[in-house]
Formats: C-alpha cells, structure tokens, sequence
C-alpha cells in the first residue's frame, strides 16, 4: 500500500500528494460510444443520464460533463448515422439532473458564437440556483456556415473573430452574474417591499459585439458565477484559457504531452495576474479494465474494433481526403491518391475535421506511419485516432492515473466510458477506492458547490454595478 498524503515512484517527494479531480463525461454523437454494444442502453432517455450521474456522484466525482450539437453531423450528402445521432438539449437535462442529485457538478457546452450573452446569463444563473452551486460553462466557439444555417446566420463570423466574440461574450456575461452583490433582495410581508436596492441588477455591456443594457432578472446565485470551462487548443484558445477559464477540457494526456501543455498553459497566466492554482487541466481519458491486465488489453483490442468499423474508418478517411473513398478496401492500403485542397466539403458539422489543417501534410505522414508499420486504412485510423486511454488492472489503472497527476501531466481527467449509461460503474466499484486508499482523492464532499470540489474560489462580487440605466421601481 502506499504512504497516504505523500507521493511516491517517480513523483515528487518534496510536497503533500496532490488531490486527484474526476470527472464523466456522458459520450454524445461520437465514435468513442459504442451504441451496438448489447450492454449499452438509450442515449436519449432521462433514466440514461440520471444512471450515469448518480455513479459519478456515488463515486465522489467532482461532475458531470455534456457536450453539445447544434446540427445534426453530415458526409457525402447524408445524415451520419455510424455513431449516434440527435441528443436531447443540455441545459434541459442538467436542470432535470439537478432535481435528481445533490453534490455532483453539472457542466455543460455552450455555444459563444450562436447564443446571446443575456439569455445564456440566465440560463447558468438559473441552473446554479436549482443545483445550489453545481453549474459549469464550456464556453466554446464555432465558425462554420453549415452549423449557423440553423440560427439563420450562416458564416457571419468569421474565423479568426470567433474567440474576440467569445471573450466579449464572457465578459458581458460576467457583467450580468455581478449584477446582482447578493443582498437586494428584503422581502419585507409589512411594508409590501421586495428589494431594498432599486438597482438591483442593473447593467451595461458596450463593445464590438454586443451592445446591451437594461436589468438582469437572476438574483446571485451560489457560486456568483459558473465554473468557466475552455475546450480549444490552438494558440487563441491556449490564451483564452489562461485569460479565463477556472479549468482546460484538454486533449493532452499522456506523459510527456501532458506535461508540455500543463506548463505551457499554467504559465500564460502570471500575465492575467492569476497563480497556477486559479486553473485546473482536466484531459479527457477513455479507460478499460479487467480482472488482469493481460484480460484489459484484449479487452481493449475488441473495444477499438467496435469503434472503428470499416465503413467508419473510411469515413474518418474522407475527413483528411475530402473525396468519397466509399470504393477503398478498408483491410487494404492507403488511397494513392492526394487529398483534394480547399475546404471540406465532404464532411459537415465534425469538429475532428478541423483539426486536420494541412490535409497534404497529414496525408504525407498516415502513409509514412503506413508503409513503416504495415498498417490497412482502418489498422492506421485506429492507431491515429485513439486518445488517452488507461487500460489494466483496477491497480494498474489506479497507479497510472495517480502518477500522471503527481508528475504535473494533468490535475485530473475527465473519463469518457465506451458504454452508456453503465459504463462508468466498475470503474466507480474498483478503481476510485484505490485511489482513495492511497490518500489521493476524496471519500466524502467537503464542501457543497462545484467551487467547494474543485479548490476554486468564489468570486466576490462586484464592488459595484457595472453601469445603471434607469432605476428599477421596487416591487411586491
């Protein structure tokens, strides 16, 4: 067993053993879920995300994370339809959750680019009020003309403005939160006066992307603000988060990963005038276990053949190409030829193809990694397509997750099941006591709000009103 509040292997000996942060991450329309599985249930009903919540909050988690879609994803003309299509609204169940729970987090992606910061402000607001305390933002950006035909917007945005409107639409956002101190509301049955400040609520925003004004119709709420999350990774979105976010849904990992972006992020933020515990790095990780670890890798062997079929590892492909490979032998080799320039117009609506940027380059490197590994197209989209995963032993899971964490590659990781909705539970059952027992993550809440699980402050509000229109008249 190891010494409980010290670190120990390769980690540093010199300073208390830090507190591990979970999270579960309820997988949406991607390939990570593998919907076919006998095991996996509904991704759409309620009883779904209330299983899956109350395993995380069983298990102590510090919260729950949804994503969001706001298309239904597209290729080669058609609905996609390998993974699972269509989820229900994300404030809608967070709010239901909330009713169901009691300690866990509530975290979900909302659109900055879409939206407007009023009503996402009262949404969060709202939520926080009904889970006293429990709500998170990921604030995320979108550009691309396919998703805004939904909000008859089309491409209004263009590319390298969409974190301008983001941190403009925080900052109103936050404008609104801190408009209301806490202490307006009197109530008093006698006297027939509901506020004792007639400005409750009172604000302005004046700025390139929103001009608003008028009274916020939130109280504060618990934590005065939600939890801000930030998911991007290119160099806007690095400094966003530094500038800020409370936390980083990061993609990085591993070891060495980890650790370069754990660094390069924490230390953007001296310039915002903010010390590296004001921002958590929480990478997404998949995990498998088994009774041994020889039975978790063959189990994690059938896991990835079940998320990579043929027909998707061509479609994954088409991502990189932007032609229809629909002819190409998924066991046989890589197309010969080159993918087509410009912009995709095979795929709508996946963020994964904009990851790819230099088509040709990724295409000169998969051939590369190919022909020196004797990989087919599926064998290759397998290997490049995996992210973080802990597979073994609960010990050997538990051992992994802890060293990463000490060893500053992450402060925590936001776990991302392949079945739902009981596929965080053996996880919850044999790998979270461990981690317990050796004095690295909590067995009881300390405290009640998001803020409270995190080791994030409250923030105060603000000394004043950001700018008054005209006085509300008190009312009964």
């Amino acid at each position: 067993m190891s010494t409980p509040n010290r670190p120990s292997g390769p980690n540093r000996p010199d300073r208390p053993r830090k507190q591990i942060h979970l999270a579960a991450h309820f997988p949406g329309v991607n390939n990570t879920t593998v919907w076919s599985d006998p095991a996996a249930g509904s991704h759409i009903e309620f009883s779904s995300f209330a299983h899956f919540a109350r395993t995380a909050e069983r298990a102590k988690f510090d919260f729950i994370f949804l994503a969001e879609g706001l298309r239904l994803r597209e290729q080669g003309g058609r609905i996609y339809d390998l993974d699972v299509v269509g989820r229900p609204d994300t404030f809608t169940v967070l709010a239901a959750l909330a009713a169901v729970t009691e300690r866990i987090g509530l975290a979900g992606t909302i659109n900055s680019t879409f939206n407007e910061p009023y009503e996402v402000a009262r949404q969060f607001a709202s939520l926080d009020h009904l889970s006293d305390g429990r709500a998170a933002w990921n604030v995320v950006t979108s550009w691309d003309a396919f998703t805004g035909e939904n909000f008859r917007r089309g491409g209004f945005l263009a590319r390298e403005d969409r974190y301008s409107r983001a941190r403009e639409f925080l900052a109103a956002a936050h404008t609104l939160f801190d408009s209301w101190t806490g202490d307006e509301i009197l109530a008093d049955r006698e006297s027939g006066a509901f506020l004792r400040d007639a400005g409750a609520g009172a604000f302005a925003h004046r700025g390139r992307h929103f001009d608003i004004a008028g009274h916020f119709d939130v109280p504060r709420s618990p934590q005065g603000r939600p939890v801000i999350f930030q998911a991007g990774d290119s160099e806007e979105g690095r400094e966003f988060a530094a500038s800020d976010a409370d936390a980083v849904f990061s993609r990085h990992g591993t070891l060495t990963a980890g650790r370069e972006f754990y660094a390069d992020v924490k230390g953007r933020l001296a310039r915002y005038g903010r010390t590296p515990d004001q921002l958590l790095i929480l990478p997404a990780a998949t995990f498998v276990l088994g009774d041994t670890d020889a039975e978790a890798v063959e189990l994690a062997h059938e896991v990835r053949l079940a998320q990579v079929s043929g027909q998707t590892a061509i479609k994954f492909l088409e991502h990189v190409w932007n032609r229809d490979l629909s002819g190409y032998d998924p066991d046989g080799p890589l197309p010969d030829i080159d993918p087509e320039p410009g912009e995709n117009t095979v795929a709508l609506g996946r963020a994964s193809v904009r990851m790819h940027r230099d088509p040709l380059t990724v295409a000169k490197e998969w051939r590369e990694l190919a022909a020196a590994r004797n990989l087919s197209i599926r064998e290759l989209v397998i290997e490049t397509t995996g992210r973080q995963t802990f597979v073994g032993s609960a010990a050997t899971v538990a051992d992994a997750i802890d060293s990463l964490v000490q060893q500053d590659a992450a402060d925590g990781f936001i776990l991302v099941p392949h079945l739902t909705p009981t596929g965080l539970d053996v996880f919850a059952d044999t790998v979270v006591p461990l981690l317990q027992e050796r004095g690295a993550f909590r067995t009881e809440y300390t405290g009640s709000t998001l803020r409270d699980h995190l080791g994030l402050r409250t923030p105060p509000p603000a000394a004043a009103p950001a700018a008054v229109a005209t006085p509300a008249p008190a009312t009964v």
